[in-house]
């Protein structure tokens, strides 16, 4: 495993991180385990979850991830050893504070993560999307707050607009207030808007990229095919957006280059995020642990000029 620095901290963390919104949900609580102790074996310490993981299945509720891994963390005796990231912003309880980046919100929704994850800080407090109705020094106010109570160690920012990333950085340095360390954003070979508005502030103010959906939600794996029927599935259905020509021949131009390797498609997707000097870690889901020893496999992967000028002109 390689490791690289947190945008402007210093934190290092694991080139591969691990995200959990699955936990309890697609995969069990014992399968859950496994895989973070096949992840935390192979050498990755970055987890990075959410306190509305997975709100959306009744019989569950928002915590269920973070309560997964805060058993796991006390069962591993490791907790010294892992970059715990998770974030507030969706409604939790009932009523006015129940949602939002308001100061009562995020001092209660910090508190309650903390208590579920089993921990007495962390590591990277996310903003899990904008709040338009609260101004950001208020939001930031309450984190320089946490910050200073050793609740939380760095901030980052989760599916920003370029515009609400750039308030927010201004906003900090102005007012004195910690900053936006990361930026969560999707983010693939297929979907590259964030090179667009994004890129010019995330080298301007050193801020760490760790995108969700690496894979494009599965497409990237190699699993459809031009030619065969896709399997009757949600997700499959989700996934029709990438089912055309471009994808299929991205698809194509992976399988090349992973033979030319002994690689496999999901490896060589991984490897051209981690090719970007401003990458520092892509999140990958895993119900299983073979899924996710073979994430694993694209640490310190690197393509060649060739092979990133032929992705851009089939993906530009």
């Amino acid at each position: 495993m390689e490791y690289r620095l947190l945008g402007p901290t210093g934190l290092k963390v694991s080139e591969i991180a691990l995200g959990t919104m699955q936990w309890r949900w697609t995969a069990t609580e014992s399968a859950s385990c496994e895989v973070m102790d096949a992840y935390f074996d192979g050498g990755g310490n970055f987890l990075d979850t959410a306190d509305i993981y997975s709100n959306w299945v009744r019989e569950l509720g928002g915590g269920s991830s973070e309560t997964v891994i805060g058993k796991w963390l006390k069962r591993r005796k490791n907790r010294r050893e892992i970059i715990l990231a998770t974030k507030c912003r969706g409604r939790m309880w009932d009523g006015p504070t129940g949602e939002g980046l308001t100061r009562a919100h995020i001092v209660k929704a910090c508190e309650d993560s903390l208590r579920r994850l089993m921990t007495d800080h962390i590591d990277l407090y996310q903003s899990h999307w904008s709040d338009p109705a609260v101004p950001i020094e208020e939001t930031l106010r309450a984190y320089d707050d946490l910050i200073r109570a050793g609740k939380v160690r760095y901030i980052g920012a989760s599916n920003y607009a370029p515009s609400e990333l750039a308030e927010a950085l201004v906003a900090g340095a102005r007012g004195g207030f910690p900053r936006y360390v990361s930026l969560q954003p999707w983010y693939n070979l297929l979907a590259r808007e964030l090179e667009k508005d994004h890129l010019w502030l995330i080298r301007k103010y050193n801020v760490a990229v760790i995108p969700y959906s690496p894979l494009a939600g599965g497409f990237l794996t190699g699993k459809y095919r031009k030619g065969r029927p896709a399997p009757r599935s949600k997700r499959a259905s989700g996934l029709k957006w990438a089912m055309n020509e471009k994808g299929y021949a991205v698809i194509d131009a992976l399988d090349r280059m992973g033979r030319q390797r002994g690689k496999t498609v999901t490896q060589v997707a991984l490897a051209w995020l981690l090719s970007h000097d401003w990458m520092t870690a892509p999140i990958v889901g895993a119900n299983s642990v073979a899924q996710m020893r073979e994430n694993l496999g694209a640490s310190g992967l690197k393509l060649g000029a060739d092979e990133l000028a032929e992705l851009d002109k089939l993906t530009s």
